[in-house]
């Protein structure tokens, strides 16, 4: 593997003994969970009266009421005290209750085994505030996206062979206890290996009072919004998961007309998705934390769910079919293949919220917001199962259930990105990167990690702000010609930016003098502000004249200015190289642009000329 590979965290101890332990937690958690499941399923009569899809509903909402009532006290809990400490008692409580989840099984008692999954949903509410709490503790801001991928790989994969353990042993409930006390042994030696840690607010006074406790972590979790709005994010994926997963053993019986084992074949399906698709987060990101992945992600959760429903058989009759002789039917590898791309797409999208989440919160209250996040994705699973239960009471089938499901998530996503236009914009430039070019990046070193530059950069295409939002992750504020503003797709994407529309002065002198008081003022804040010094794009691919405008900036707000030169994009579509309708043809697709990025200069050393001069060396020959 590469020095910087996400899988080399498995080598260090600050790592492998918390993956290990979560891991394990979550293999046993969905041991026990699809156990009950497929035995509320299929041999509900011996365990209970209650009609198996209420019975169904019933046990998500025990899972999921600790979340609700305890999420405020876990994640006070985890901020006051080592993390490393709490997930080590959350491991020996976990033994005792799958020693109560066995007796429950071996006595086909539905109200010992129903008691035993609140408690697992307990187990989950106080480790998670530690779980995501740590990684920010045991991480740098370049290993987050990775980390956050392998915990969420680890995690469904755990699920996977949870789910197929689970599965067998719905058949052997004698080897139930054994089998569900060793793994949390198990689990608990791992939490012991893992180094202490300080914690992060040491001071913290603990409200016992589990109202007021959840309200204050609602209440820190709402002082960033787009923290907040990354947790809303993050809650609608569960929505969204809740509904799918909770169709899953009624999909496979009812449409399908499969045994259990084909339950477990389309839990395996969706796990090996999210799997596959937290992993590739930190490729299809570049190692760094991309949140235009989000919408990426969301796209793909509702394409393939939409799938899904034209996907869906007939109904059947005759006995129930094996997975294998399920599998040999016509279509069916298109129901499978959907349920892995909606993990896969899930996987996408949720990984960057989880690390946008833990790059932006404060350490001290890390845990806290974490603890609020697990109250609205409490409140939001909750929701879907309310709402999915409503759905076949009145009569929807599951297929439709799943098509209600993918266009919901379109027009939330809709929404979100209408509050948030930065992950769309985000979106956009990853496709200018990933998709239409091949982004080479030199010089990023020089970019200001933080406080206020100008950024000037000579200026080849229309696209040329996507490709400098794509190479520099930092923000940026782009001046632009007023011009611009007034194409109609063009006026959305530059407008979501927070572009600066400038005119000459003969144009327009009112919108020219409010584009230089917003640069000053985008500066006071601290931004990255980006000028295209020579006015205009460039209509034979030389580099013109700078303007002297960059210089009443200097005078007026002295700040480093960083040399940026475009090298590659000249001929694109989104050029002047053509006229008429041969602009329009796609040119140039795929191929190699160069980002090269210089040196800071001193205000003092800064001249319309010298940067000139400095941006055609740092360009080259190619334009």
């Amino acid at each position: 593997m590469a020095g910087n590979s996400q899988f080399r965290l498995l080598t260090e101890r600050r790592f492998l003994p918390f993956f290990g332990a979560q891991a394990l937690g979550a293999f046993n958690d969905n041991v026990f969970k699809n156990a009950l499941v497929i035995l509320a399923t299929y041999d509900a009569a011996s365990y209970t009266a209650i009609r198996p899809q209420l019975l169904t509903y019933l046990a998500s909402g025990l899972f999921i009421l600790p979340f609700v009532l305890f999420s405020g006290l876990a994640g006070q809990l985890a901020d006051r005290f080592d993390k490393v400490l709490v997930i080590r008692i959350v491991k020996f409580c976990e033994a005792a209750i799958v020693a109560l989840a066995g007796l429950g099984f071996a006595l086909h008692h539905i109200w010992l085994l129903l008691a035993a999954l609140f408690m697992m949903g307990a187990h989950s509410t106080f480790f998670a505030p530690a779980k995501y709490g740590l990684l920010p503790q045991v991480l740098i801001d370049d290993e987050l996206v990775g980390g956050n991928a392998m915990l969420e790989m680890g995690t469904f994969l755990a699920i996977l062979a949870g789910t197929l353990l689970g599965g067998i042993l719905s058949e052997h409930a004698a080897a139930v206890t054994p089998t569900l006390v060793t793994i949390a042994i198990v689990g608990i030696g791992f939490s012991l290996a893992m180094p202490r840690l300080r914690a992060g607010a040491p001071g913290l006074r603990i409200d016992w009072n589990l109202w007021r406790s959840t309200v204050a972590n609602l209440r820190v979790a709402r002082a960033d919004r787009i923290v907040f709005l990354a947790i809303l994010g993050n809650s609608w994926f569960w929505f969204y998961g809740i509904l799918v997963l909770a169709q899953v053993p009624l999909y496979a019986q009812q449409v399908l007309h499969g045994t259990e084992r084909v339950v477990t074949l389309l839990l395996i399906a969706f796990s090996l998705g999210v799997g596959a698709g937290s992993l590739m987060c930190e490729r299809l990101s570049g190692h760094r934390l991309e949140i235009g992945l989000v919408p990426l992600g969301s796209l793909g959760l509702t394409i393939f769910g939409i799938d899904l429903f034209f996907a869906s058989p007939a109904a059947s009759i005759g006995p129930p079919l094996s997975a294998m002789a399920l599998l040999a039917r016509p279509g069916i590898w298109r129901v499978v293949a959907d349920m892995v791309l909606i993990g896969a797409f899930g996987g996408i999208y949720i990984v960057p919220l989880y690390a946008l989440m833990q790059r932006r919160t404060p350490r001290e209250v890390m845990s806290r917001v974490i603890s609020a996040a697990s109250i609205w994705n409490a409140i939001f699973m909750v929701a879907a199962s309310l709402f999915g239960a409503l759905l076949i009471h009145r009569g929807v089938s599951i297929p439709e259930v799943l098509l209600v499901c993918a266009l919901l998530n379109l027009a939330v996503a809709a929404f979100i990105y209408t509050l948030v236009p930065e992950f769309l914009l985000r979106f956009l430039a990853w496709l200018v990167a990933r998709v239409i070019y091949r982004i080479r990046v030199s010089g990023l070193e020089h970019m200001p990690a933080a406080g206020a530059a100008l950024v000037v950069c000579n200026h080849v295409s229309f696209a040329d702000a996507l490709v400098l939002s794509a190479a520099v992750h930092r923000p940026m504020r782009f001046v632009m010609e007023a011009a611009i503003f007034r194409i109609p797709v063009a006026s959305i994407v530059f407008r979501g930016m927070k572009a600066i529309p400038i005119a000459t002065a003969a144009e327009d002198r009112e919108t020219r003098e409010a584009a230089f008081d917003q640069v000053l003022r985008e500066l006071a804040a601290g931004q990255l502000v980006c000028i295209f010094p020579e006015g205009h794009l460039t209509g034979d691919g030389s580099i013109d004249a700078f303007r002297p405008g960059l210089m009443r900036i200097m005078q007026q707000y002295p700040v480093p200015v960083v040399p940026v030169a475009i090298a590659g994009l000249w001929g694109s579509a989104f050029s002047r190289r053509y006229h008429g309708a041969a602009r329009f043809l796609p040119r140039r697709l795929w191929s190699r642009i160069d980002v090269r990025i210089g040196a800071p200069v001193a205000p003092a050393a800064v001249t319309p000329e010298a940067l000139r001069a400095r941006v055609v060396e740092l360009r080259g020959a190619v334009a």
